[in-house]
């Protein structure tokens, strides 16, 4: 063996074993931070569980912590979500649309999507400011101040970054032959797009558009700047109504000293959990069926 040979093995032997201690980090790094949520996982399922009953979920708060339910939270985190998603994903998605099959290449488009980009990663907390300027303050003929319609609005500039951005590279990811042979058949751009990109992006699109759900769900920030309330004894009736989520009764549970209340932020981070890892199913569900659909 030559001396060039023998620096080559040495060399390769070197970088092997680099690459090894970087593999044994990493699985270490994920291992500790699986264990770590096993482990955060096993205290409120065995904190809360025992908590968990039909009275709970279809109760109101309360001052005693045997009496207090969810009721008014649930239902807050479900009228916020679905005017949520009325505001933000034809919005999001039409934007999406016209950036990846309308816009002209150039500048202003570029510097669009890098915006877009940079949206996505701004804390929520700004967004909060920004709609209690906007929706809460400014807007407040309209929303009535802080009320679910503000709240839904605000959190439909939080989420509508990472749909356009999942829906972009949903429809990016449609071959480009498929465009082609519609346009070649005759159809016009929009036809093209409704008949033919859509429903190939569509899987992705509604991946984006679940996960974006999950992630209002669980925002708690912009929404107690916002003006949420801790303690709401009713369901919200319309619009304009007073409301609360699930973080922020969970959050206030957490807050109070007996530990009676700590069991029922328990119970209500389990009930969150299972809507979260639901729609997570949920989108995995659709995505697999549609692609299977597509495949036929």
């Amino acid at each position: 063996m030559s001396l060039r040979d023998a620096a080559f093995e040495s060399m390769l032997q070197r970088r092997q074993l680099r690459g090894m201690i970087f593999e044994a980090i990493a699985f270490l790094a994920i291992l500790i931070g699986l264990l770590t949520l096993a482990l955060l996982f096993y205290d409120i399922i065995t904190s809360g569980v025992e908590r968990l009953s039909w009275d709970f979920l279809t109760s109101f708060p309360s001052r005693r912590a045997s009496r207090a339910g969810i009721l008014s939270a649930l239902a807050g985190s479900v009228f916020l979500v679905s005017l949520m998603s009325i505001f933000a994903f034809p919005i999001g998605i039409g934007a999406a649309i016209y950036l990846e099959e309308y816009a002209p290449r150039g500048w202003l488009t570029d510097l669009i999507q890098v915006n877009i980009a940079n949206l996505a990663g701004v804390p929520s907390i700004i967004y909060g400011l920004l709609g209690l300027g906007i929706f809460a303050r400014l807007a407040e003929p309209i929303t009535g101040g802080r009320t679910l319609l503000a709240g839904a609005l605000t959190m439909a500039l939080l989420v509508m970054p990472v749909v356009i951005i999942a829906a972009r590279e949903a429809i990016r990811s449609v071959p480009s032959e498929i465009r082609l042979a519609a346009l070649g058949l005759g159809a016009t751009r929009w036809q093209m797009i409704r008949g033919h990109v859509l429903p190939y992006a569509l899987p992705g699109i509604l991946t984006g558009t679940i996960l974006a759900i999950s992630r209002a769900l669980g925002e708690t920030a912009p929404l107690i700047t916002l003006g949420a309330l801790t303690y709401v004894p009713f369901v919200p009736d319309g619009l304009r109504s007073q409301f609360t989520v699930l973080p922020i009764q969970i959050f206030n549970w957490v807050t109070r000293p007996q530990e009676a209340f700590h069991t029922n932020a328990a119970a209500a981070i389990i009930v969150l959990l299972a809507i979260l890892l639901s729609m997570n199913a949920l989108a995995i569900y659709l995505r697999y069926r549609f692609e299977k659909r597509l495949m036929k």
